[in-house]
């Protein structure tokens, strides 16, 4: 009787602090959508070190974990229909290729109309991504879009121009057809009877291949990636820089039903992730130009002469920019002028001062 008595006492003991001890874990669905596929490496980067982080944080308390469903390359969306996809709840967090939205999100392109300043993924990414924050006009923007604004992406060192026959010099490139996307074609003009045509990263190969243009503007990760060595063989290397063209969002609907806890990790990692593709992009820059070359590129270096020549030729998309935004309301002088600012305090001086025209 005794014995039975104290296992008795036990298992109301055990009864009575299992609920307090036992935590149920909340299982959170999340729909990542991008139209490039998986093997883009800011969509590799996503899966490898975005999500891992996430789950490893939330971990850390055990209160919520998430259920990813990743959906790339054309699954959901297009690359150009992320934007679209993430506002109408096709997916719940989105990479978005900024550049193909100028109408809609045009304070993105911040760093596309100031070129020829800074070749630093890092250094971009950065500034960016704090002008965001600091001013409400990257973020409004979003909103209207029914999403939230995590973080920007720099997935690039910095553009550069492919050939796919031998180059020189820029004199070369007068009267050429140069396929670009978003702000960068207005770079063309800055060339003698050069002309820019629309295209997206995906298409640069066949566009080159198939004599629809000459030239064409991507940076070397890209070019590896895609192999462009077979049909643009000669790289100008007119290193015009470092430009923003992803921003991770969340549809704004779904976000307002994550638990505050959550809310705070992606934001947090949404940054990591910033710092962390922009560090990889220029770990890859001089492996992806040797890949190119021995792949049976050539590369060509431009003078700083030529660059600053092409800089000075191009009207001042910067100003026009800026004074664009101003006229809606919103400050894009201000935000021009601490953008050049904090590249300044980053120790890049540009070729042309852009914001010295306001």
């Amino acid at each position: 009787m005794k014995i039975k008595s104290v296992f008795s006492t036990a298992a109301m003991l055990c009864c009575l602090v299992q609920p307090f001890n036992a935590t149920a874990t909340e299982t959170i669905s999340a729909v990542v959508i991008d139209g490039y596929p998986a093997k883009a490496m800011w969509v590799k980067e996503f899966s490898g070190f975005f999500i891992p982080e996430v789950d490893k944080r939330l971990a850390e308390t055990g209160n919520y974990k998430m259920d990813w469903q990743e959906s790339y390359g054309g699954s959901i969306v297009k690359p150009k229909g992320v934007l679209e996809g993430v506002k109408l709840g096709l997916g719940d967090i989105g990479i978005v290729t900024t550049i193909f939205h100028s109408s809609k999100l045009p304070s993105q392109a911040l760093a596309a109309v100031t070129p020829f300043i800074a070749p630093d993924s890092r250094v971009v990414a950065k500034a960016v991504d704090e002008i965001a924050k600091e001013f409400p006009t990257m973020q409004k923007e979003f909103e209207k879009q029914n999403q939230v604004y995590l973080a920007t992406g720099v997935v690039l060192d910095t553009y550069q121009i492919f050939s796919s026959q031998e180059v020189a010099s820029l004199k070369d490139i007068e009267g050429g057809k140069v396929a670009g996307a978003g702000m960068n074609m207005r770079y063309v003009e800055g060339i003698e009877g050069a002309v820019g045509v629309r295209g997206g990263l995906t298409d640069f190969y066949g566009m080159l291949q198939t004599g629809l243009v000459d030239h064409a503007m991507l940076w070397p990760e890209a070019a590896k990636t895609f192999k462009i060595a077979e049909v643009g063989p000669t790289m100008l290397k007119v290193d015009l820089g470092a430009v923003n063209s992803k921003t991770v969002t969340v549809n704004a609907d779904y976000w307002k039903k994550l638990p505050e806890e959550v809310q705070n990790v992606l934001l947090d990692v949404a940054v990591a992730y910033r710092d962390h593709v922009a560090s990889v992009a220029m770990d890859r820059a001089a492996a992806s130009r040797d890949a190119y070359t021995a792949a049976g590129g050539k590369v060509i270096e431009v003078s700083d002469e030529d660059r600053a020549a092409w800089a000075a030729a191009m009207p001042n998309i910067a100003v026009e920019w800026a004074k664009t935004l101003d006229d809606k309301g919103e400050p894009g002088s201000d935000m021009l002028k601490s953008y050049m600012g904090k590249l300044s305090e980053a120790g890049f001086t540009p070729i042309r001062d852009w914001a010295s025209e306001l």
